[in-house]
């Protein structure tokens, strides 16, 4: 009997590769992500930071200044990294999507081999089950 062969495995393997890119391509942007919001969290904390000591007790006029300018940047910095986390959030919404395409349309051609593959044993069962009994009726024939 010939061993099951998928006449779609080649297009089957290419849609796997597919799959895996996404995957990674998905994996990177989640990353950046990821990355950025950290680096909001880093901030969030620097501009608390400062802003109690800004008041501490023997600061001067100009290192209340310096703070203020200090927390104004990290305000800038932080709307900076809001903006480039949406920016990323879309990045990863639009990978998402493509991964998920691609996903279906691997298990799309899983499906179809697993059919064929159920099929094929449906058939080399019969055919098994066919030589048998021709089997058992030439054995009949000659007692």
């Amino acid at each position: 009997m010939k061993r099951f062969r998928f006449g779609l495995q080649r297009v089957l393997e290419l849609r796997e590769y597919a799959e895996r890119e996404a995957e990674i391509e998905l994996g990177k942007a989640v990353g950046a992500l990821t990355l950025i919001e950290q680096r909001i969290a880093a901030v969030a904390e620097d501009r608390f930071d400062a802003a109690a000591k800004r008041f501490a007790p023997g600061n001067g006029l100009a290192e209340m200044q310096n703070y203020d300018r200090y927390i104004l940047r990290l305000d800038q910095t932080r709307d900076k990294l809001l903006m480039d986390a949406a920016r990323a959030e879309l990045v990863v919404a639009e990978k998402r999507d493509i991964f998920l395409e691609a996903s279906r349309e691997r298990k799309v051609l899983d499906k179809i081999k697993d059919k064929r593959k159920a099929e094929y044993r449906k058939f080399a069962q019969a055919e098994e089950n066919k030589e048998l009994d021709d089997i058992a009726a030439r054995m009949t024939r000659t007692q």
